[in-house]
């Protein structure tokens, strides 16, 4: 295919050049290419023919764009990268990645990794607008049932069966918040059976039982009974009644880099199971949109 003007340079011409001129090396610039390395060579050599002059200076320990070859590079990268937006833009319209997609979180340290995915996946499919919205943990799934979100990430474990749980997006150490005074705050770590010797506060609302059982439990694994205290329908109502010296309340260990107070102290556990947020969107909403920003937080 000869579309790139008067010289009738060939397009994977352009492409081999583009390659090597980033990589400024043979055997990577075949690999990347997936090209003989000897294909490569005699590209560059016929791309050079063409235009009349060298766009390399090679030695037998380094390869180097001469002055012309730095200034075709200039010239022809906004080109490439502009045949690559309109292909993207043709592919995203084709697959149906238009339009907007909402997608929730319950927890800053996901937010960040949505808000990068987020900016990717506009510059990949600039006709589908993206919006980021916080979901309460105190009605998890209202949000995804009600349409105000498309797909979102939370805490696991999620079992209902209108709910298709994707992959996981983060993974957390779990910690136990305590108030600044209290004894454990001295420990380096606690045990899941320390907590017999606590009060526990935990979340209400619309949640479901057994998440709740998960993060909140009423027997510690040897099955000694564990006290449940005041409950709380939001995080900083939660962390206040830490505070207060109302009870203890497990959390994410990075929690504690947006959290951090001086009247309560976070206390690895040195036996919990992680804290896992994963992706979660309706069964019988799955499309486009929500598998390619999926697939684009992946990638990231």
């Amino acid at each position: 295919m000869k579309a790139w003007g008067a010289a009738a340079v060939e397009r994977h011409e352009i492409e081999v050049f583009l390659a090597l001129a980033e990589e400024l090396h043979f055997r990577r610039t075949s690999e990347r290419l997936g090209l003989a390395q000897g294909r490569v060579s005699q590209t560059i050599k016929k791309l050079e023919r063409r235009i009349g002059v060298p766009l390399f200076e090679r030695t037998s320990r380094r390869v180097a764009l001469t002055p012309t070859g730095r200034q075709l590079r200039e010239d022809l990268l906004p080109v490439q990268q502009q045949l690559l937006r309109a292909v993207d833009r043709a592919v995203a319209m084709g697959r149906g990645i238009t339009g907007e997609l909402r997608i929730g979180y319950s927890s800053p340290m996901v937010a960040e990794i949505l808000l990068t995915a987020a900016d990717a996946f506009r510059d990949r499919y600039p006709d589908c607008a993206v919006e980021i919205h916080e979901v309460q943990l105190s009605d998890p799934f209202g949000p995804i049932r009600s349409g105000r979100v498309d797909l979102q990430v939370t805490e696991q474990p999620v079992d209902e069966p209108d709910l298709t749980v994707g992959p996981a997006v983060l993974i957390e150490p779990r910690v136990l918040m305590v108030p600044a005074g209290h004894p454990f705050a001295r420990r380096a770590s606690v045990s899941l059976e320390d907590l017999a010797e606590t009060t526990l506060i935990a979340m209400s609302g619309d949640v479901p039982q057994h998440w709740l059982d998960h993060h909140y439990p009423r027997r510690t694994p040897r099955g000694t009974p564990i006290a449940h205290g005041q409950t709380a329908t939001y995080w900083t109502e939660l962390m206040n009644l830490v505070g207060l010296g109302r009870g203890v309340s497990p959390a994410s260990q990075d929690a504690e880099r947006y959290h951090a107070r001086p009247d309560v102290a976070w206390v690895p556990f040195r036996d919990a199971p992680t804290v896992d947020y994963s992706f979660l969107w309706p069964t019988t909403s799955e499309n486009a949109r929500i598998r390619a920003f999926v697939d684009m937080v992946r990638e990231l």
